[in-house]
């Protein structure tokens, strides 16, 4: 049984995407001694904020990032954890302006540009998402590029431009052979194609530590089921019956309705 990551859409509610510690992942601006320890003091509560982000931890995290912008209002990284708070609590006005302030702060952040894509792409705005998402691809100190590639590539697969969103998994599992999301999105475009070969290769190379979920089960169950390997298929089967009896992909298994 794979476990511990569990494989999804990053543009789904919530986001997979992770905001990080606060702090930007290139090279600082050169500060005075004063202003450095009032850019510490605002990254302190930045990071704090985005712990509790990362935890659900809404409220705190509002509470952290806004204490952090009274200590420096420039201080970009804490407008970005207040964009992606209030995206998490639906408060999309607040999101856009948080966003939109990080960016006018500092418009090469690559992890400000990336997290604005995702909320435009989950607000289905998605030709605007794809150029954040290209945005942040476009600083050489980047230091998650796939991430952004992933995005970029289920942004373009929700508007049905599949050529696209294959270049772009392509290219994030260059740079991360074992990119769990790309991988399964790649698996999904060749199953649409109905290359079922192809789809089980790259299901093949998901890390170890991958769980299933009941998206995954549900494609390597078709999958097998192309394939004519009927005891992978029915392993997969009882997998989904049994760990997501209520889940949508369950009830078309139980249905018969396999695509």
């Amino acid at each position: 049984m794979r476990r511990l990551i569990v494989i999804g859409l990053l543009l789904a509610a919530g986001g997979c995407a992770s905001t990080g510690p606060a702090t930007a992942d290139y090279a600082p601006k050169r500060q005075s001694s004063a202003d450095a320890k009032v850019t510490a003091h605002a990254q302190s509560h930045a990071d704090l904020a985005a712990g509790y982000y990362e935890l659900g931890k809404y409220a705190i995290a509002l509470e952290e990032a806004n204490a952090a912008v009274q200590v420096d209002p420039d201080y970009a990284p804490a407008y970005r954890v207040l964009g992606m708070t209030y995206m998490a609590l639906h408060d999309d006005r607040n999101a856009e302006q948080s966003f939109q302030r990080a960016l006018r702060l500092d418009p090469a952040d690559p992890d400000s540009n990336d997290s604005y894509g995702l909320f435009l792409c989950q607000r289905k705005r998605e030709q605007e998402g794809i150029k954040y998402f290209l945005a942040a691809l476009r600083n050489p100190l980047y230091t998650t590029p796939e991430k952004s590639w992933v995005n970029a590539g289920v942004c373009a697969d929700q508007i049905g431009d599949t050529a696209a969103a294959e270049d772009y998994f392509q290219k994030a599992i260059r740079l991360n052979p074992s990119q769990p999301q790309a991988l399964y999105h790649l698996a999904q475009i060749a199953y649409r194609r109905g290359d079922f070969p192809a789809a089980k290769s790259y299901l093949l190379r998901l890390p170890p530590e991958v769980a299933p979920n009941a998206g995954l089960l549900w494609l390597e169950l078709r999958i097998e089921r192309h394939l004519g390997d009927r005891d992978a298929e029915a392993s997969y089967g009882f997998q989904l019956r049994k760990n997501f009896p209520d889940a949508p992909e369950t009830q078309a298994l139980r249905a018969g309705h396999y695509e």
